[in-house]
């Protein structure tokens, strides 16, 4: 085994696991090793790592390539920036903290600046095989000027992992990061992607208590893009039959992206239909693949990350600005932010 070969999670939830297998079989000499989010000692039945560390600093002596943070969301800066500091590129699920305050008042600013080339953060419908042509489409203004945008995210949070108590999950819980904003927040991520960022948001988030858990499992959200068209946002953990798409309504017609079908069609009347892109046997673990190795290219020097320090951060400042909006029960505006 060299040092390349060598890879840490952090973790021993279900995205940890996930991760842990695909590494093992993205890279078969790989070794992958594993510590516990929260400092407990895991059982060798708990993880398919080759490794099991007694703690960070040790993981850290073991000389990792790179390491994956998958620990939940709160835990995140704090065991990222003890990786970077030691040298070792971070790929960080999503998000990239569980607020953008808990960010700023963590100490770490100049550290995480001072390590943006080794950092990525792990949105992974980035990997769709549909998201580029929806960003080209926008990219090339086949519906030409923008009128609205319509986007949806909706699944019930019980079939989720149904092998697991959702109520003691990651999801369900605040102190985790828990929540339809934190854990939807890859609708957030690929619309400042794909529209630029927003001047203002009013938002509802509520908790309609028929999920027995603590945090919001619905959102509904009005949001101002800087080129003055509105994104209205709907995320919940209630739909018993999934939804997943974003719909831009514009001069020339209407783009819909189906993430659940991974597919981009154009409307240009009630009887024109293009099919841009369509691939619904994509297999959704492959985005997790993808995004391995990309970031094992990112890594090599060979790439760039697909999602920047900057840009995540700008992501849960948006969040905090909805959170925010649905307590005053008034618009909250976002200006000058920068990491």
């Amino acid at each position: 085994m060299t040092l390349h070969d060598n890879y840490l999670v952090v973790g021993s939830g279900s995205i940890a696991k996930r991760h842990i297998t695909n590494l093992r079989a993205s890279f078969p000499s790989a070794h992958v090793s594993c510590v516990s989010a929260s400092g407990r000692i895991l059982k060798t039945n708990e993880t398919d790592a080759h490794d099991i560390h007694a703690d960070l600093k040790s993981a850290i002596n073991s000389r990792p390539y790179f390491a994956i943070v998958a620990s939940p969301a709160p835990f995140h800066i704090i065991q990222a920036v003890e990786l970077l500091d030691a040298g070792v590129p971070v790929l960080i699920e999503k998000p990239l903290a569980s607020s953008a305050k808990l960010v700023l008042d963590s100490g770490c600013i100049d550290i995480l600046k001072a390590n943006v080339h080794r950092v990525d953060v792990a949105y992974n419908l980035r990997y769709l095989s549909s998201a580029p042509y929806m960003h080209k489409c926008l990219t090339e203004r086949v519906v030409g000027s923008i009128h609205n945008v319509i986007a949806e995210v909706g699944q019930y949070l019980p079939d989720w992992r149904p092998q697991s108590d959702y109520r003691r999950g990651v999801s369900g819980q605040k102190k985790l990061g828990g929540g339809a904003l934190l854990e939807l927040s890859h609708e957030i991520d690929y619309l400042v992607w794909l529209f630029g960022k927003f001047n203002a948001v009013y938002c509802i988030a509520t908790n309609s208590g028929a999920l027995d858990i603590d945090v919001e499992d619905s959102v509904d959200a009005l949001l101002i893009n800087e080129r003055g068209f509105s994104v209205n946002l709907h995320m919940d953990f209630l739909q018993r039959s999934p939804s997943r798409y974003c719909k831009v309504i514009g001069e020339k017609g209407t783009l819909v992206w189906d993430l659940l079908n991974n597919s981009v069609s154009l409307h240009k009347s009630a009887t024109e239909i293009h099919k841009i892109f369509s691939d619904p046997s994509f297999d959704r673990n492959d985005t997790y693949i993808n995004e391995l190795l990309h970031f094992k290219s990112f890594v090599d020097g060979e790439t760039e990350p697909q999602v920047g320090l900057a840009h995540a951060y700008y992501v849960l400042c948006v969040i905090d600005a909805m959170k925010a909006s649905s307590t005053d029960r008034a618009v909250t505006y976002l200006k000058d932010i920068e990491l």
